[in-house]
């Protein structure tokens, strides 16, 4: 995440566009949240799904998708790609 673009993120996701809140939705993401330490840019997300890998898979041929996430990229560092967490831990 760039640092001088913290503030600027943050704004741009309190209006999604509405298309993608729909790409969203019809694709399967449910319980959707993002979480940002603004200390050093790091972003979470965390999303539920009956198929994740179906999910992102719709996601991400999506056209709305691809329209967001080239408005998105100048928000990140060139060098940072996507790296899924590991869950290690979950309560019921």
């Amino acid at each position: 995440m760039r640092p001088e673009k913290l503030e600027e993120y943050v704004k741009v996701h309190q209006r999604v566009w509405s298309d993608m809140l729909h790409a969203l939705h019809e694709t399967g993401w449910r319980n959707y949240s993002l979480f940002l330490n603004p200390k050093d840019g790091l972003v979470v997300g965390y999303f539920e799904a009956k198929d994740t890998d179906v999910t992102e898979r719709l996601m991400n041929e999506h056209p709305a998708n691809a329209r967001w996430q080239a408005e998105m990229a100048q928000y990140f560092v060139e060098d940072c790609e996507h790296q899924p967490l590991i869950q290690y831990f979950h309560l019921t």
